[in-house]
């Protein structure tokens, strides 16, 4: 199985660079994993929030392959610990899932039909992060996840 980070927004800022690369490698010690950033063109969206989001869905699905099994990060989806995660990646692997995207919105959130396309929609938490630190959060959730699946020492209970 192969793990996909996707983000909608700019580049990594150089505060999460580091920490990005530091656990993306490190979740490449057990399976495949890539990073994707859309970002619009500057003057591509034409003001409102939503008609943004519409923009941003239409990039996200033209990329989006029918066997991708994608995970929609939402305030509103299912809040998981770090074992549910752990479980939940594990199962996907199981399911002999090719494709596991972890998709980050724009600053405005998911348009609906991304949500509707997500195969689990998760709640990082319940509180609001700014979306470069949601990036660092994701690929340590996710190293976690992988360290946990395999009892090695990184996650204390």
């Amino acid at each position: 199985m192969k793990i996909e980070c996707w983000a909608i927004g700019k580049p990594h800022e150089t505060y999460v660079v580091q920490g990005v690369n530091d656990f993306t490698q490190r979740v490449g010690n057990y399976f495949p994993v890539d990073w994707r950033l859309f970002n619009l063109k500057k003057n591509t969206a034409s003001g409102s929030p939503e008609k943004l989001k519409q923009e941003e869905a239409a990039m996200v699905l033209a990329a989006l392959r029918p066997e991708d099994w994608l995970v929609s990060l939402d305030e509103r989806g299912t809040s998981l610990s770090s074992r549910q995660l752990a479980g939940f990646i594990r199962d996907r692997g199981n399911e002999s899932v090719k494709k596991l995207i972890f998709l980050i919105g724009g600053a405005y959130g998911l348009d609906e039909t991304l949500l509707k396309k997500s195969k689990f929609i998760w709640s990082l938490s319940e509180l609001t992060f700014p979306h470069q630190l949601v990036r660092l959060l994701l690929a340590e959730q996710i190293y976690r996840a992988c360290s946990i699946g395999r009892n090695e020492k990184y996650h204390h209970d």
